[in-house]
C-alpha cells in the first residue's frame, strides 16, 4: 500500500467535502436527482425481469409489475420535483431519526439495571432530538440536510484516509529503520 494514495484521496475527499458544504443545496437536488434515476433504473429492471423472467416467487405477476411501475413514478417525480423530493426524503429521515430515538430510549429503560444504561439513553435521547429538530425545520432543512450530510461524510471520509496515510508512511518509516 502506499501511504501517498491514502494522503492525496483524503485531501481530495476533504476538499470536496468543503464544496459540497458551500453548496449543500445543489448537492441535495443533484442526489435526489440521482436517487431518482436509479429509482427509474431499478423500476425498469423490475418490470424485465416480470415480464422477461415470470413472477417471483410468492408475488402475482400483476403486483410485481405494478411495483416496478411505482418505483419509476416514484423516480421521475424525484427528478422532475428534486425540492421537494429533498422535502419529503429529509422528512422521512426525520421520522426514521425520531423512531430510532425512541426505540434506543425505551430500550435503555429495559437495561436499567445494567451499569452504563444510561449511555443508551443519552444515545436515543439525542437521537430523539436531532429527528425532532430536523422535521420542525422543515421545509428549510429539506433543501440543505441531504448536501450536508454528504458533505460531512466526504470531510470525515477523507480525515480518515489522510491520517491513515501518514499513519502508514510512520510504520513504514520505522520498518525500514529496524536493524
Amino acid at each position: 500500500m502506499k501511504p501517498g494514495y491514502f494522503i492525496a484521496a483524503g485531501i481530495i475527499m476533504v476538499l470536496l467535502g468543503i464544496l459540497a458544504w458551500i453548496c449543500a443545496f445543489q448537492v441535495s437536488l443533484a442526489s435526489t436527482i440521482v436517487l431518482g434515476v436509479l429509482l427509474i433504473a431499478g423500476g425498469v429492471m423490475q418490470l424485465v425481469q416480470v415480464f422477461g423472467h415470470g413472477p417471483t416467487a410468492g408475488m402475482p405477476r400483476w403486483l410485481a409489475a405494478l411495483t416496478g411501475v411505482l418505483i419509476i413514478i416514484s423516480g421521475a417525480l424525484l427528478c422532475l420535483e428534486p425540492v421537494q423530493g429533498a422535502m419529503v426524503l429529509t422528512a422521512f429521515i426525520a421520522a426514521m431519526l425520531i423512531i430510532g430515538g425512541l426505540m434506543r430510549i425505551y430500550w435503555a429503560f429495559q437495561l436499567r439495571h445494567i451499569p452504563g444504561w444510561w449511555v443508551g439513553l443519552l444515545s436515543g435521547g439525542v437521537t430523539l432530538l436531532v429527528g425532532v429538530l430536523l422535521y420542525a425545520t422543515l421545509p428549510w432543512a429539506g433543501l440543505l440536510f441531504i448536501g450536508t450530510l454528504i458533505a460531512v461524510e466526504l470531510i470525515m471520509a477523507g480525515v480518515s484516509a489522510t491520517y491513515f496515510g501518514f499513519t502508514l508512511r510512520k510504520v513504514e518509516q520505522e520498518l525500514t529503520q529496524v536493524p
